[in-house]
């Protein structure tokens, strides 16, 4: 028998408060480390010569794409939405979610997916077990998307692996039946499962309704194409489109694992090493830097304003509540 008492509410809340202060402390340090770091380490001149490579109407277009493929990514935040029953307006949650992602990409997922998304829904009033909510099926919808779409294009043997890597066409095509098996298992899960809650800690977790899985599903897969769509635009037409996918997801699942901000050099090298028969390293070089111009750099300038625009706004709401209270 367990006789430890369940947190009081007003323990949680305590809990909760000094977890957003400690959060706050950190990410007041951790980002200004992260933006040097990466601005430290960026060819500016590099990313000048690769960008005046390309026409302006193929830029317009990438830049196109590159919006569009964050606007899916924060529509993850609206499905959330629906998942946690949370009231916070549309205007509110997609330009959150957009400032979240660009950090999440270049400055790591512990700044802009975890910190800053604590940090920012903390001050629009959510408490920490429903952001936790929001965090959790961000992550499972984007993961779902790659599971699906990644083992679709694995198990189709893409990309051709070079002879010196020992997984060879097989195993990577039985990689790919496994991803999608795990994929489906967790539709199968949403539709068929009768046990659809379970208490980790404090904290519940509901399985959604295969409905929402397979709109998770489908926003997840459409983001990592229109990220591929956008590499895929920028080389010349020499491989297909299931191929530039196929590395992007190698290379992105290789940045997971280094632990490396905006995945420097780790995408560069899996896609020279991958394509290096079909495209000079020149070429692929140029087009992976246009990508990062495009796809990182551009949106992160963007978020810097817009969550200067949050914070200021999210002190006046903070100073109204004072003057209520």
């Amino acid at each position: 028998m367990n006789d430890r008492a369940a947190p009081t509410p007003a323990k949680r809340t305590s809990r909760w408060v000094w977890a957003r202060r400690a959060m706050n402390l950190v990410f007041f340090i951790m980002v200004p480390v992260f933006l040097l770091m990466l601005f430290r380490n960026m060819d500016w001149q590099e990313v000048s010569r690769g960008l005046r490579a390309y026409a302006v109407s193929t830029l317009a277009l990438g830049a196109l794409i590159a919006l569009v493929s964050y606007l899916v990514f924060a529509s993850y935040d609206l499905i959330s939405r629906r998942y946690t029953g949370h009231h916070l307006p549309t205007r509110q949650v997609l330009p959150l979610a957009f400032v979240c992602y660009a950090f999440n990409l270049n400055l790591s997922s512990w700044v802009g997916g975890i910190a800053l998304r604590y940090r920012l829904y903390g001050k629009l009033g959510l408490d920490g077990p429903t952001i936790t909510k929001i965090l959790s099926l961000g992550l499972i919808t984007n993961w779902l998307g790659y599971l699906l779409i990644g083992g679709t294009v694995f198990a189709m043997g893409l990309p051709t692996l070079p002879d010196s890597v020992k997984l060879g066409a097989t195993g990577l095509r039985l990689i790919g039946v496994a991803m999608i098996a795990v994929g489906l298992l967790y539709l199968l899960a949403c539709r068929f499962a009768k046990k659809r809650t379970w208490q980790v800690r404090s904290s519940e977790i509901h399985l959604p309704s295969l409905r929402l899985a397979l709109l998770q599903a489908t926003l997840g897969a459409l983001n990592w194409s229109l990220m591929a769509g956008l590499i895929f635009l920028l080389l010349p037409a020499k491989v297909g489109f299931p191929t530039v996918l196929a590395i992007l997801l190698i290379s992105s699942i290789a940045g997971v694992i280094t632990h490396i901000p905006a995945g420097l050099g780790v995408l560069e090298t899996i896609f020279v090493a991958l394509l290096q028969g079909q495209y000079s390293k020149g070429t692929l070089l140029a087009a992976l830097i246009g990508y990062r111009a495009l796809y990182f750099l551009m949106p992160l300038a963007i978020a810097c304003v817009i969550y200067l625009v949050l914070e200021k706004r999210a002190a006046t709401v903070a100073k109204g509540r004072e003057q209520v209270g």
